[in-house]
């Protein structure tokens, strides 16, 4: 009977979200509470299950979240991001066009949220399009397949982080597994299948156009804007390799290293020097900064209220048995771990639309399988974000956000777009089955 509680809990969830438009955030903790209710949890424990599953996910996330959406928005107000595009441009030329746009999509993807990166690079793919009179979709399909991936795929955005808080994975590794994973996934999905879309047609851009820098303030260089956008990844990935390399260190220097490489001190770490790389440098003062800061916390507000409300559904799993028994289900199925978290992703993202949703929620029913059978978290982190891209169409907004600005019907909607997402989710998925033979 819990198993069918279970499913009727995720249908009523894909239904309030996906057709009656119920706000992500209260359709999780309606359907939490109802679930807690079906499954026996008592009614005067509910409220502090609600409680639980919201503090153990967001104590472990909300700086890095905030921080990095903070240092995104800094990234893009101070034309750091457009000056990372133009350098790549200028780079590879005509010739290797989309390669060079691909890398900026990818560079400039790893700080900002996705929807942030679509509106500020894809002026930038038409400039080159009039420019150069080439295909618009032909040329801007990997970088949007770079975007995609470091969305789904990378820390520090929400997602993956989320999901390396709720199996304990380490994120320095997963950022390490998920750049692997992220760069044939960009290839195939990018240059290699925009070949078959050379005679895709597309209108002039129309909406939102990209904000300017007005003169005000100073443009920052090319290797400002690199170092200053980069920084957070560089800093973690160095911070996961030191200790497979000097294994020798003492009590003092291991706890230095240990503060300074954790998740939300680099993330602080980077914030600073962008409030001065990015901004006291560029002549802004620390008020404007700030201001800068502030718009950023609004723009995820909603982010972290899906992430908090995907932790009380979890914490009702737990908190009823019900997790137990799905890890004893699951086990049983002739089917491996990370192809059932990947599976199981796919299908919700399908049926919602939602990318964070869909990983949030398949995370709540195969966390306890993680454990019992010995699947390493960060594989498992990575194959619910590649299952999170399977197949975007019309309930997601991203399909039409790509419709709209490059003014495509919606056959060739799907044959670009949903394509190109499948092909970055399956492959996401092959890597990491075939990571999982070597980890």
């Amino acid at each position: 009977m819990s198993f069918v509680i279970v499913i009727i809990s995720l249908v009523i969830l894909i239904l309030l979200i996906s057709y009656f438009k119920v706000d992500a955030f209260i359709s999780f903790l309606l359907v939490s509470i109802g679930a807690g209710i079906a499954l026996g949890i008592p009614l005067e424990r509910l409220p502090e299950a609600v409680n639980q599953g919201v503090g153990s996910i967001m104590g472990n996330l909300t700086l890095i979240i905030v921080l990095g959406a903070m240092l995104g928005k800094l990234v893009a107000e101070s034309g750091a991001a457009k000056k990372i595009a133009d350098v790549m441009v200028d780079l590879f030329g005509t010739k290797y066009i989309q390669w060079g746009l691909m890398i900026t999509g990818f560079i400039v993807g790893i700080p900002l949220f996705y929807g942030i990166g679509f509106v500020l690079l894809v002026p930038l793919i038409f400039s080159v399009v009039n420019q150069y009179k080439l295909p618009a979709v032909y040329i801007g399909l990997p970088m949007l397949a770079a975007l995609s991936v470091t969305h789904g795929f990378l820390p520090p955005h929400p997602s993956p982080v989320a999901l390396v808080t709720l199996f304990g994975a380490d994120l320095g590794m997963t950022l390490i597994l998920g750049m692997c994973l992220a760069i044939p996934a960009i290839i195939l999905a990018g240059p290699v299948f925009a070949k078959a879309l050379k005679n895709v047609k597309s209108g002039p851009v129309t909406l939102f156009e990209q904000k300017e820098n007005s003169g005000q303030y100073g443009t920052p260089g090319k290797a400002n804007s690199l170092i200053s956008a980069t920084l957070p990844v560089i800093l973690l990935i160095i911070g996961t390799i030191i200790p497979y390399i000097l294994t020798d260190l003492d009590g003092r220097a291991s706890s230095v290293l240990a503060l300074v490489s954790a998740p939300s001190v680099v993330m602080l770490i980077s914030l600073m020097v962008a409030t001065y790389t990015l901004g006291l440098n560029q002549g802004r003062s620390m008020k404007q900064i700030m201001g800068v800061y502030v718009d950023a916390t609004k723009d995820i507000a909603m982010i972290l209220l899906i992430i908090a409300g995907s932790g009380i559904f979890k914490q009702v799993m737990e908190e009823s048995g019900v997790s137990t028994l799905l890890a004893d289900v699951f086990k049983q199925l002739p089917v491996h771990p990370l192809v059932l978290g990947w599976l199981i992703t796919a299908i919700i993202r399908v049926c919602i639309g939602s990318a964070t949703v869909a990983a949030l929620t398949a995370a709540g029913v195969i966390m306890p399988l993680v454990e019992q059978a010995g699947v390493n978290p960060s594989l498992m982190v990575l194959s619910l974000g590649a299952g999170s891209l399977f197949f975007s169409h019309v309930n997601d907004s991203g399909f039409w956000l790509f419709k709209e600005y490059f003014n495509l019907s919606l056959k060739d909607t799907f044959k670009s777009w949903s394509v190109m997402e499948t092909i970055v989710s399956v492959v996401g998925l092959a890597g990491v089955w075939i990571l999982s033979h070597f980890i």
